[in-house]
């Protein structure tokens, strides 16, 4: 039925070609390919040239062949196709079983090996290899595979990849230097210390220096929506603005109410900066919440303004206890362990997080951002700006040093020691 069905188009859509002119017929079905090519997949397209081959009749095969680029061969397999059932041709099977090109690992099994000396780390591979060094896409990649003689397309370096076991990834700061013999008695001390003080009602503080942000129309990381095709502008340069200049947010964040101060410094991240946040903290948040306080717990950096071998970090919190009438316990982290700071994953993430994509124009923008930091689980924080000026290099003579009231603990007392408060 279907071959006297073929016949009887053929014989009434005949003429078309000569009536049109086989170039208008030429047109007209590329034209129709070009919109429903995309669409189709391998069987589709030659079955669907073979109908229109059908439909013109005498010549159509030819016709369809130059409007589509398709093979006279598969345009023939089509119409056969068609008159054949579905039972016959497979039920959803695109091509017979085993056709189409081979796999080049199956044709060459030694290519994934090749694949993997050049992504393997360069301790594993030739030093003198530059490709080592700067291999990090699948078109570099195929490009190296083709100087060695093999023709490889980077979609299929990226497929093998994948088989292999790799995949993107960025770097991720997990190494610390070297570990501390004491490193995880130091940790157990600081737990210990800090569950002791929580039981009794006292502070427990976290503090550290966020870095340095430049204050103006400055590109900053992270994305924020905005409508489409309207990026913000800003600065292709990051020179710093001589007038606006760089801000130095020093945080304090307690562990026990999941609250934080930042005190936003406009000039040096020194010793006395770092203690006047603290003060600031104490007045501002920590005395209406610690009303009976006799003691305060700080867990801290080993370097920076907070160092433990600062002198000036230690005469300063001598000021501070003499001020406040607390004993205070400072618990240093052991060095290249500053990832462990809670300040670092309970506040400072969640502020870098809260002003994402979004240029800091100025020192009001800055502690308003900060301020208007939360999380779900009840963060709240406070900011402020602090204009004094703070100098550098201020030597602390061992004189100066000698009237700080300071008490070593027995375990590692570089690093755990309170500062108890002078009498008047």
């Amino acid at each position: 039925m279907a071959v006297v069905q073929n016949k009887c188009s053929k014989m009434a859509a005949g003429p078309i070609i000569e009536i049109m002119g086989a170039a208008e017929q030429i047109v007209n079905v590329q034209r129709k390919y070009q919109e429903l090519a995309p669409l189709l997949h391998e069987k589709a397209r030659r079955r669907w040239a073979a109908c229109e081959a059908d439909a013109l009749g005498y010549g159509g095969i030819s016709v369809v062949a130059k409007a589509t680029g398709l093979s006279r061969p598969m345009i023939r397999r089509g119409i056969r196709e068609l008159g054949k059932s579905r039972e016959d041709d497979g039920e959803g099977r695109i091509r017979r079983p085993g056709s189409g090109r081979r796999r080049l690992d199956i044709e060459d099994p030694t290519l994934p090996e090749d694949l993997a000396r050049l992504v393997a780390p360069a301790t594993r591979g030739d030093p003198m290899l530059a490709l080592q060094w700067t291999s990090h896409s699948t078109r570099h990649l195929a490009e190296a595979l083709s100087v060695r003689g093999r023709k490889v397309s980077h979609q299929t370096v990226g497929r093998l990849l994948v088989e292999m076991g790799y995949s993107l990834q960025s770097n991720r700061k997990t190494e610390e230097g070297k570990d501390h013999p004491d490193r995880n008695a130091q940790f157990e001390h600081i737990n210990k210390e800090v569950r002791s003080f929580q039981r009794r009602g006292q502070p427990v503080i976290s503090v550290d220096t966020k870095k340095k942000e430049l204050i103006g129309n400055y590109r900053n990381s992270g994305r924020e929506w905005r409508p489409r095709g309207q990026p913000r502008k800003v600065k292709s340069k990051d020179f710093p603005d001589k007038q606006l200049g760089k801000v130095a947010p020093y945080g304090v964040y307690d562990m026990t109410t999941n609250e934080g101060w930042v005190n936003v410094g406009i000039t040096h991240d020194t010793a006395e900066f770092a203690v006047e946040s603290i003060r600031r903290w104490w007045h501002r948040m920590g005395r209406s919440v610690y009303s009976q306080a006799k003691d305060l717990l700080i867990t801290a950096d080993c370097g920076g303004s907070n160092g433990n071998r600062s002198r000036l970090w230690k005469l300063r919190l001598q000021r501070l206890a003499n001020e406040t009438g607390l004993a205070i316990t400072v618990c240093h982290f052991p060095p290249g362990t500053s990832k462990w700071n809670k300040i670092e994953h309970r506040l400072f993430s969640h502020i870098t997080e809260n002003w994402r994509g979004r240029p800091l124009l100025s020192h009001r923008v800055v502690v308003n951002l900060i301020g208007s930091t939360s999380t779900n689980n009840g963060l709240h924080v406070e900011s402020a700006l602090d204009t004094n000026h703070y100098e550098k290099g201020i030597e602390v003579t061992d004189e100066q040093l000698g009237t700080v009231r300071l008490k070593k603990h027995k375990f590692h007392g570089e690093w755990n020691y309170t500062i108890l408060p002078q009498s008047s």
